[in-house]
């Protein structure tokens, strides 16, 4: 598996470090242990620069386009609405779009927006999508080797996590 919670303490430090304090985030089900994992790592880095969880930042979603939509326009009708969202999947992410661009929001100019997973159509939005990159070809992979090995009766490891990695393409901004 990925290591989600350090895809979440990469998504926000990078947007902490454009001069976002406001940050939206929109996870998964809460009863999945990889929306936990994401939003733990967003809590631990705005932890890192003295920022307080707001809980109206907070929305769970269900990683599909539509959900990601409705929980970006719930946090954008906050009069003190985020300047910047971290959506849990990169479909949600692309929902945040359509909401940015409904509520006259211009990405990344008024919107800054990361999403999670580097889905092969986030390089192709209008702006490309900053994204947390799953190693989804050494995931593979790794599992493949965990079944032979298995299978020939050689010892493997049940448990494997692999590193995320950011993806910085044009859907941030700089707010410095």
């Amino acid at each position: 598996m990925a290591d989600k919670w350090a895809g979440g303490v990469l998504a926000t430090r990078h947007l902490l470090a454009l001069g976002h304090t406001r940050i939206g985030i929109i996870t998964g089900p809460e009863e999945m242990m990889c929306s936990r994992a994401r939003l733990d790592g967003y809590t631990s880095a705005l932890a890192e620069q003295g920022i307080e969880l707001d809980p109206e930042l907070v929305t769970e979603g269900d990683f599909t386009t539509e959900g990601g939509y409705a929980q970006a326009m719930a946090l954008l009708e906050n009069p003190n609405r985020p300047t910047a969202i971290f959506a849990g999947s990169d479909l949600q992410a692309m929902g945040v779009y359509e909401a940015a661009r409904q509520n006259r929001l211009r990405i990344p100019e008024d919107l800054s927006v990361v999403g999670f997973d580097d889905v092969q159509t986030s390089a192709f939005l209008g702006p490309a999508l900053t994204t947390v990159r799953q190693p989804l070809h050494d995931m593979a992979a790794v599992s493949t080797r965990m079944l032979i090995d298995t299978a020939e009766g050689r010892p493997t490891q049940h448990h494997v996590i692999l590193p995320t990695t950011l993806v910085v393409r044009n859907s941030t901004h700089d707010l410095h």
